[in-house]
Parts: C-alpha cells; structure tokens; sequence
C-alpha cells in the first residue's frame, strides 16, 4: 500500500479562510479501488511527460513570485483553471496587483495574451471582432477581436453594462465566438482572467448569474500584510517598473506542451465513488440552506470535481481527497451562490454558509 502523502498547501490555505476546523485529512483507502486504476496511469514516455509538465507548471509560481508578492493562491487558482479548461475571476479593490498578476503569467507560461479594459461604452463586437469592409475588394472581411488569444485579460468586467458582458458567454462556454452566423473557432488554450473592483465600487454592474457560473474559479485579493507591502516598495525602490516586466527578470518557464500534457494527465485522476458522492452531497447542503436563494448546480458540482482533480495532480497524486475538495471549495463554489435579502440584512457571509455546508457533510474516510 502506498504511504499517505504529506499534506500539501492549498488554494484556501493561501486566502486564510477557508478550510473548517472540523475536516482533517483523510485518504481513500486503496483497497475499496480509490486509487486509479492501473491501466488510467500514463506510463513510459506519457509518464514523464507528466512529471515534467507538473514541474514546470509548479515552477510558473515562483516566476510569478518575481513581479508580485504574495498572491500564491491566484497564481494557483490559474493553473488550475488552465489544466481544469476553465476561466478566471479575480477580485479586490484598486491596487492590488490584479493585472500584473495575469500579465507576469502570461509571460511565465509563454502564451500569447491581450488585454481588453471594459468600460461603460464598450461593444461586444469590441470584443469579439467584426465584418469589415475591405475597400480593395469591396468584400467584408472578418477583423479578429482581441478574444482571439491564449489568455485573455478582461479587466475590470463589470464596469461593462451586461450587454456586453454577455457577448463573453460563447466564448467563454463554446471556445468560439459567432459573427453573422458563422462560427470562429478560439486558439487553445483559452483562458477568461477576469478582473473586477467590489461592486459597492462606483460605475460597476453586478456579472449575470449565467456569467459567473463560467468562472471556474474566483479569487478575492487582499490588500497584503505590512511586511509584503514591504517588499513590494523595496522592489520599486531596486527599479521594478510594472510596465515592464523584463525588469523584473520573468521568464518563460512552461508553455502549451505543459499544459497540454498536464490537462491529459489531469483527465487521468481517480475520483472514487465517495469522492463523487461527497462532492454532490456538499452541493445539495448549499441547496437547503435557509440564508440561500440560489445554491450550487450540477454545473458547479463538475467544477468542484475538476478543481479538485487539477489540485491533487499539481500535488503529485493520481486520485483526489476531501482535502483536495475542500482545498478548492471556496474557489469554486462561493460566487456561485446567492443570499436571500434577509440573510444580508442580517449580516450572513457566503463564506459563512459554505463553511457550515462543508461541516455538515461527513468526510469520506
């Protein structure tokens, strides 16, 4: 039997709030056929294929690590959306470093990026492209917007009326995006960062329920603590300049061979049938909760059992947790559920209520 494996650093751990007291770790047990069979493992060449891409994937943290300070739990929630084919939300108030963070992972991950600034009077062909004229022809012609590229920065989105913040849908959901009927296929990997202030901030709109469901994740960022702030002036102080990030020293550390290899492998990962099934019961709790109008979907289930699965392969294992589902829980879940009126009159957090869900479910052991 293979040893239990060392508890690793989580997504929650990295935001500081996330895992409940009452869940410790607990490893499927091989014998009830938890862990992957042998036949789901790559082997030979496909295995280390694998073990080189996890090592790059991992190392994209530390390059990052040299323009911003302390946002590990970003950088992960990424790579993690990038293996799980997923998007992005990133929010926090003006100043945290939001945009750096997508630029430098870019640019560690050796993708092509573009960036899209919302603003109140943006158009979705802004976005996506449109029909021109050609006047040597007289012929339209398709100019692609900026979606068409590898990682795509939407910063600021909800400074957008939802109109536009709509358009990202197909792309987002179809990896493609539709002009006069006719479909455009969107490069691979695709990735939607998007950033966003509070929506108390002024000239924001609340993202569609449709919307935040195809965020695979959400990340709140913090104002960091005094000795990150610290670093951060003693960095501009050295001639950081976050317009540029070549001085920082990023460089390329990963590309789309990694992730290729790791989005295989990931598809690899064992979830045995209690993993399944602990995942769809901590949706369901989020569904009976009084202070809850709107709970965890089907589609927010998959998500949880894909984060989950990206989660336990960067750590090195070939089936998944309840630690790993609890690790990426609020990552995945929180921004897909609503409270009631009254729960927010009375002061109700959604991270309050999915720590009570987590709690109430019992832990696969």
């Amino acid at each position: 039997m293979s040893q239990t494996p060392e508890p690793q650093t989580t997504v929650a751990d990295a935001t500081a709030q996330d895992l409940p007291e009452t869940a410790r770790e607990h490893v499927p047990d091989p014998s009830r056929d938890s862990l992957p069979r042998s036949s789901d493992r790559p082997r030979g060449e496909d295995a280390a294929a694998s073990d080189a891409a996890r090592h790059a994937l991992n190392a994209v943290r530390a390059e990052v690590a040299k323009a911003v300070v302390g946002q590990d739990a970003a950088v992960s929630a990424a790579i993690v959306a990038l293996l799980a084919r997923g998007h992005l939300l990133l929010e926090g108030v003006p100043g945290v470093a939001k945009t750096l963070l997508v630029r430098s992972l870019a640019a560690a991950l050796d993708l092509t990026t573009n960036r899209v600034q919302f603003t109140p009077d943006l158009m979705p062909g802004d976005v996506t492209g449109s029909l021109v004229l050609d006047p040597r022809t007289s012929d339209f012609t398709f100019r692609e917007g900026p979606v068409f590229t590898n990682l795509l920065l939407a910063d600021e989105i909800n400074r957008t009326p939802p109109k536009t913040q709509s358009a990202m849908l197909e792309a987002m959901e179809e990896r493609q995006v539709s002009v006069e009927g006719q479909p455009r296929p969107l490069p691979t990997p695709f990735l939607v960062a998007a950033t966003q202030n509070p929506v108390e901030y002024e000239g924001t709109y609340p993202l569609p329920e449709a919307q935040l469901d195809r965020f695979l994740l959400k990340v709140t960022l913090q104002l960091p603590p005094r000795e990150d702030e610290v670093a951060v002036l003693r960095r501009h102080a050295s001639g950081f300049d976050p317009r540029d990030l070549s001085t920082a020293g990023i460089t390329a550390v990963a590309g789309r061979a990694d992730l290729e290899a790791g989005a295989d492998a990931v598809r690899r990962v064992e979830v045995s049938p209690e993993i399944a099934g602990y995942i769809v019961d901590i949706a369901r709790a989020t569904r009976t909760s009084p202070s809850i109008s709107l709970g965890v979907s089907t589609r927010g289930a998959t998500a949880l059992l894909a984060t989950s699965r990206a989660w336990a392969w960067l750590n090195g294992r070939w089936f998944v947790t309840p630690d790993d589902v609890k690790a990426l829980a609020h990552a995945t879940l929180a921004h897909r559920l609503a409270l009631r009126p009254e729960a927010e009159l009375e002061g109700v957090s959604i991270t309050a209520v999915l720590d009570s869900a987590l709690a109430s479910v019992p832990v696969p052991r």
